[in-house]
């Protein structure tokens, strides 16, 4: 009875009403993106949904595109900027996807979504996180974020999955605003973002 029908719901009324009452915050944080990557506030990237349903993310873009003299990228580190860094650790980057489960994309609560990439290095066991839709936080988020293995996130992503309820999903809601207020998980060890997964 909850995840089919009150789950979508209590999404579309939490992003409705979130939407609304973070619109300032949204504008000044889109104010201060544009300044510090030239025009482009937004970051956009195809991601996999609920049963690997290609999807259009979009997130505050907390990093610029400088590139060295061959045309490169920088690294993330290098090309995070300084309100991007903020953004970043206070998790506002995340205040756009909102907009995503609106559209029935993603849920506030769900297995976090990766990279299309990733895909066809799934096994079995790593395949089912999309049983559901991914969500703007979830059980890996609230245990670990970027701060633990791809072998960690998937099993309590599956674990969510498993488990899915009204009252973990209240719990991780909680545990989610304490992890961000603490600012715990950010990054990765030693690095601005989690290493890319091999299928190892």
């Amino acid at each position: 009875m909850y995840a089919p029908l009150l789950k979508p719901l209590a999404d579309f009324l939490a992003a409705l009403i979130g939407l609304i009452l973070l619109s300032p915050l949204f504008v000044l944080i889109w104010l201060g993106l544009c300044i510090a990557n030239s025009g482009k506030p937004f970051f956009f990237q195809k991601r996999p949904g609920k049963n690997g349903r290609i999807f259009t993310i979009v997130k505050f873009k907390t990093m610029n595109d400088r590139r060295d003299k061959d045309g490169n990228l920088l690294p993330d580190a290098e090309r995070l900027t300084r309100i991007g860094k903020f953004v970043r650790k206070t998790s506002l980057d995340e205040i756009p996807q909102l907009f995503n489960v609106l559209k029935g994309d993603m849920s506030l609560v769900g297995p976090r979504p990766l990279l299309p990439d990733y895909l066809h290095l799934y096994n079995e066991f790593q395949r089912r996180r999309h049983q559901v839709k991914p969500g703007i936080t979830g059980w890996a988020q609230v245990n670990g974020r970027n701060a633990i293995s791809w072998q960690q996130k998937f099993e309590y992503d599956v674990w969510y999955v498993d488990h899915l309820s009204f009252l973990v999903d209240l719990k991780i809601l909680f545990k989610t605003f304490v992890k961000v207020f603490k600012r715990e998980g950010i990054n990765a060890v030693n690095a601005a973002t989690i290493e890319p997964f091999n299928g190892k």
